[in-house]
């Protein structure tokens, strides 16, 4: 097929390698007809797990490499010393358009920095940024960014806004999405200086909703659409929405359990509290973008499974069908 997409699937990266990104790609190759899988690796762990699953042989194929990039290691030394490592030999496939996408849920700043090394950004975009999908109680939101720019400039949260509003109404459907600005509460005069100094550029935007400030608090009540903030803050309310969400998973489940009656009414709920509980489950959301790069660069959780590879690689999918890069060279007015 002439519109097949090939993804890069970095089988080396992450806790649960090569298992769950094999069977994480697997799964995308058998659900999606229009998707091919290229897992770069040691060849032999990675013929070692597809020799589990029967799959489309045409539609996976493997990359060897020698090297991998442990969670540890420093970043930059990493990218630059590590060449034949799954993630630089991906990356480069990337840049040489020998591949449309890489997802990796391997090491966090090397995933940064070669990305913005090896693909190169945007011409035009000051910093990329890392936007991951949080649940909320009117869906989800798009939280930019959570962990490339630690040291966001107000020009740089500007853009951050823009590509997150664009990524919100095109990859997800969401028209017009409000779009806040982190902030100690609602006034225009609160907040720390960057904020102070984005806040009234965000306002002469007329390319997005903005609806101005956000409070923690309400993220979760779904209070915006496109949450932007700097990298420090973005990672703090990333982390402790995910360490809530699995205690608050675990709390539900341990009382559900505590006793006979309490069993009982958890069997009579059991197909509504699944679905409920699914929510706050991570597998069932995409990895995050490095928005604002010249190709597409996916991160998962360290600890992902394969259904979050699997949704990771149908994200690369929809963004490759919706153009987003385009877009947002279009919509920012870049060369």
């Amino acid at each position: 097929m002439s519109d097949r997409i090939r993804v890069v699937v970095d089988a080396m990266g992450g806790d649960n390698a090569p298992g769950e990104l094999v069977r994480g790609a697997v799964q995308a190759v058998q659900g999606r007809e229009n998707i091919s899988v290229i897992l770069t690796g040691k060849k032999t762990a990675i013929e070692q797990e597809l020799a589990k699953y029967s799959y489309p042989k045409d539609r996976i194929e493997i990359v060897h490499c020698e090297e991998v990039i442990d969670t540890a290691e420093p970043p930059v030394n990493a990218i630059r010393s590590k060449k034949d490592s799954s993630l630089v030999v991906g990356l480069q496939m990337v840049r040489k358009g020998e591949a449309d996408a890489i997802v990796s849920a391997g090491n966090s700043g090397a995933i940064l920095v070669g990305g913005q090394a090896i693909v190169g950004r945007i011409r035009g975009i000051e910093r990329p940024a890392l936007a991951p999908i949080i649940p909320t109680a009117e869906g989800v939101s798009l939280l930019i960014d959570s962990g490339a720019n630690v040291d966001a400039r107000a020009a740089h949260l500007v853009q951050f806004a823009k590509m997150g509003s664009i990524y919100m109404e095109h990859v997800l459907g969401v028209k017009r999405p409000k779009v806040g600005i982190v902030n100690i509460g609602a006034e225009e005069e609160k907040g720390n200086a960057l904020v102070k100094e984005t806040f009234p550029l965000l306002k002469e935007c007329t390319d997005i909703n903005f609806i101005g400030s956000v409070e923690a608090r309400e993220i979760p009540s779904g209070a915006c659409d496109v949450i932007v903030c700097e990298a420090f803050t973005g990672n703090v309310i990333l982390k402790l929405y995910e360490g809530l969400g699995a205690v608050f998973m675990e709390k539900i489940k341990g009382s559900l359990m505590k006793n006979l009656q309490t069993k009982i009414g958890a069997a009579l709920i059991k197909s509504s509290l699944k679905e409920t509980l699914k929510t706050f489950d991570s597998s069932e959301y995409e990895g995050a973008p490095l928005l604002g790069l010249k190709g597409l660069v996916v991160k998962t959780h360290g600890s992902s499974k394969a259904r979050e590879v699997e949704n990771s690689i149908y994200q690369c999918e929809l963004f490759k069908k919706q153009k987003i890069n385009e877009i947002i060279k279009e919509n920012l007015k870049l060369n």
